[in-house]
């Protein structure tokens, strides 16, 4: 049991430095950056942040009034 111990913090750990490193999992910061009055809505009542990144949308809820889960904006693509 003693052997199981470190192995079993380790994973606990790993699940909790996971879920609260950032809330925009999986997108850029950049195309999370959507002007309040822009949002399109993503989620739905009581969203919490991760269910809202697995929906592949950000979640920002420092704005009170607006949709704290929405749409991303578009990645573009170079014209070069």
């Amino acid at each position: 049991m003693e052997a199981r111990l470190p192995w079993l913090l380790t994973v606990v750990l790993a699940l909790v430095f996971s879920s609260s490193s950032g809330e925009y999992v999986g997108l850029s910061e950049n195309q999370c950056a959507v002007p309040a009055k822009d949002r399109v809505d993503c989620g739905y009542p009581q969203v919490t942040a991760e269910q809202c990144n697995s929906r592949g949308c950000c979640f920002d809820s420092s704005i009170p009034g607006v949709p704290w889960c929405f749409k991303p904006l578009e990645k573009s693509e170079c014209t070069f």
